[in-house]
């Protein structure tokens, strides 16, 4: 395939970057803790408003959500960053300009995200998420399109990806195929859906347990329908 790697899954980037056409997808590489430290401690409460204001529409709406995940967030690197000689960059713009604006997402070389790469079900919706860079955050809405098989980088010994002990008769890592949706009506900050996780820590919001903060390093994350109707709602917001 035309792409550079996108979806990388040793050690969870902190957030940045994407891949030839792959994006990458980062994630388990670097420490995730330049994320958090990339976005400042939000003055206390600062998202208590807003959690009141999603609870009443979600009560006007009727139905809770099912605590099942059922949607995922992405991360990529859309800044330029070498991996084995290969620029790794894949930003959302880049999945845009791909044949039908879909890609595969590859490189995923960490067992848990791989996991989760194959729980992927044809029609979920995921956010992408822009990783490793200066302002990380979720630019768009992105949706799986082929459900996971084999990752073709792990068998490619130029692929920065590659892995010599996975075996074509018995492959070690998936991939699954991504198509872009829509962009986010705003840039919505990884400071500003840390201000409502720390809020709802305290008031039992639906952001609480996001795998954002508490398995930062993981560039393939799933959500709760709460989680994910939750940070879709902010951007309706104005920006903090």
């Amino acid at each position: 395939m035309p792409w550079p790697s996108r979806k990388r899954d040793k050690g969870a980037v902190a957030d940045k970057k994407g891949p030839d056409a792959k994006i990458a997808k980062t994630e388990e590489e670097t420490s995730d803790k330049e994320e958090e430290e990339k976005s400042a401690k939000p003055p206390a409460g600062s998202s208590k408003s807003g959690w009141k204001n999603w609870k009443k529409k979600e009560s006007e709406g009727g139905e809770e959500s099912k605590i099942t995940y059922c949607h995922w967030l992405l991360k990529s690197e859309p800044e330029s960053r070498l991996e084995k000689g290969v620029d790794v960059k894949f930003s959302v713009d880049d999945l845009k300009a791909q044949p039908n604006q879909t890609t595969c997402w590859d490189g995923v070389r960490n067992y848990q995200a791989r996991n989760f790469l194959r729980s992927m079900k044809l029609g979920q919706q995921a956010f992408f998420y822009h990783s490793n860079c200066k302002e990380p955050g979720i630019v768009a809405l992105v949706k799986i399109v082929k459900e996971a098989y084999p990752d073709h980088t792990q068998f490619d010994q130029k692929d920065p990806h590659y892995d010599s002990t996975s075996r074509k008769e018995n492959p070690k890592w998936s991939m699954v195929d991504v198509q872009f949706v829509r962009m986010t009506k705003r840039f919505i900050p990884l400071s500003e859906i840390k201000a409502h996780h720390l809020a709802h820590k305290a008031d039992g919001g639906p952001l609480k347990d996001m795998m954002l903060f508490t398995r930062q390093r993981l560039s393939i994350q799933p959500l709760t329908q709460e989680e994910f109707d939750f940070v879709l709602s902010l951007e309706e917001e104005k920006p903090h």
